[in-house]
């Protein structure tokens, strides 16, 4: 209904009726209770003024066509009917009002629009959704999203510390025993590195760690380091050149005394090479390192090339890093593979013992050339244990004639990454 109508309604005490528009006042002879007298509102005009019976007063109505109170009462009745019969006369008023309030606005209720769009996207039993979820979303699908967010960024991060950590690289020490009446630093167990392995190793970018014997009942200080906490905080292990390896080492006696070799490097570095191995980071192997790897699993030595193979030429000189041969690689060679798929290569060659049989699982790489000394070996059950019996770091050095062993490096510090963790 439009503002300014205003509803008349006319209640009498309980017990009356409902009559037509004209009302009919209260006789007071007659002892009957009045009866209800209400004006039809569909047969009021618009702004038209409806008189109140004497003895009546009136209440004007709302905005939406429905009286604020309890419509008009007689002034001087005494409401004691009952309460019945008044809410159905005040229905009444209010049904009439509705239909009214239709046909003004051209049968459009009027009033507040409901919530939502009508597609049943609302539910007043709880809280709506933020408008910026999707209408189809749910508690399951938010939080697998939220799931699949939290896991890419862990991969991202772990992506990061595999591919932009530098590497750190493992280099076993030589060892300087205290020579008999020996003063100052000669009289002390020194350990050590040949300065080029280091280099060699450094220049690709990786940080170099030379890793100390340990000892839990040490002549001096107690510790509770052990190598294999090595072999977990590190990526790979080098196991440089040196001394001899000794007989000791493979279960056989010493042919010369000359040539003891050293058992307290052996040991030291076998539980050294046995701790990566387990731990299944890369080791590669130079020289004594090569011949370390095949007596670690199962293999012997020839204890001197010359006395052991009198055919076979010599493999050291006076000319140390400066003496070289060729070799081969056998059909099926990783190490060719690496080198580009080449048959045969210039190496130096400074070492007088030599592979002699081979442990389980351990194969040739590389042979020299002119008499068949195994040059290289890999061991096959683990992802990179390599040993080259000539000396990488030498080659540059050495002259475009040798072979670059750059390929090598990279190839070890390739599986150094992918198996840092």
């Amino acid at each position: 209904m439009p503002a300014g109508d205003a509803v008349v309604a006319l209640v009498a005490p309980a017990g009356g009726g409902v009559t037509s528009a004209s009302p009919t006042p209260a006789t007071p002879a007659t002892p009957a209770t009045p009866a209800v007298s209400a004006v039809s509102i569909s047969a009021v005009p618009a702004n038209a003024s409806v008189p109140a019976p004497a003895g009546v007063r009136t209440v004007g109505g709302s905005s939406d066509g429905l009286p604020a109170e309890a419509s008009a009462l007689p002034r001087d009745a005494e409401v004691g009917a009952s309460a019945a019969s008044g809410a159905a006369a005040s229905g009444a008023a209010a049904s009439g009002a509705a239909a009214s309030g239709a046909a003004a606005s051209g049968g459009a209720p009027s009033g507040p629009a409901p919530y939502g769009d009508g597609a049943g996207d609302f539910d007043p039993s709880g809280p709506s959704q933020p408008a910026y979820l999707h209408r189809s979303d749910t508690p399951w699908s938010i939080l697998g999203r939220i799931f699949k967010a939290r896991t890419r960024a862990l991969f991202h991060r772990a992506g990061q510390r595999i591919t932009q950590r530098t590497l750190h690289i493992g280099v076993s020490a030589r060892i300087f025993h205290p020579e008999p009446d020996g003063v100052g630093l000669r009289g002390k167990t020194l350990q050590y590195l040949e300065e080029s392995i280091a280099h060699w190793i450094m220049s690709r970018d990786v940080i170099v760690f030379m890793i100390p014997t340990v000892a839990q009942q040490g002549m001096l200080h107690y510790s509770n380091i052990r190598l294999r906490d090595y072999a977990s905080h590190l990526d790979a292990l080098v196991l440089q050149g040196g001394a001899d390896v000794s007989p000791q080492s493979y279960s056989l006696q010493t042919t010369r005394p000359e040539w003891p070799g050293d058992r307290v490097r052996d040991m030291y570095e076998l539980e050294l090479l046995h701790a990566f191995v387990e731990a299944g980071k890369p080791v590669l192997g130079v020289c004594r390192g090569c011949q370390l790897i095949n007596v670690a699993f199962g293999g012997t030595l020839y204890q001197d090339i010359v006395s052991d193979v009198p055919e076979a030429q010599p493999h050291v000189a006076d000319s140390y890093d400066r003496h070289r041969h060729a070799i081969t690689f056998p059909t099926g060679s990783s190490l060719a593979g690496m080198f580009g798929g080449v048959e045969r290569a210039m190496v130096n060659s400074i070492h007088h013992q030599a592979v002699r049989t081979f442990g389980p699982d351990v194969s040739v790489e590389a042979r020299s050339s002119d008499d068949g000394i195994v040059e290289a070996i890999r061991y096959r059950k683990a992802p990179f244990v390599v040993g080259v019996q000539w000396h990488p770091e030498f080659h540059r050095a050495g002259g475009e004639e040798l072979l670059d062993c750059t390929p090598l490096l990279d190839h070890f510090l390739r599986a150094a990454r992918e198996t840092r963790f």
